[in-house]
């Protein structure tokens, strides 16, 4: 009776590890979480050439012929 602990290490050893991995999950999740939530790239629609001269010719800013010019040369 006084030596039921002699057989329990391993278990011991088990159940410690079983606990780290399962603290370290989830503690990666929340900052898998954090990491992906606070990023705003993907909210930012980013605008290729070609929308960059559409918006400067509906602007003004770019006369028909030049905004021509960078079309074909774009394509």
């Amino acid at each position: 009776m006084w030596y039921m602990h002699d057989g329990t290490g391993w278990w011991m050893v088990f159940g410690i590890m079983m606990m780290i991995f399962f603290w370290g999950g989830i503690i990666a999740l929340i900052a898998w979480g954090i990491s992906k939530f606070s990023k705003r790239d993907h909210l930012e629609i980013k605008a290729g050439p070609l929308d960059i001269a559409k918006e400067r010719y509906a602007k003004g800013e770019i006369s028909r012929e030049e905004y021509e010019e960078i079309k074909k040369s774009l394509r």
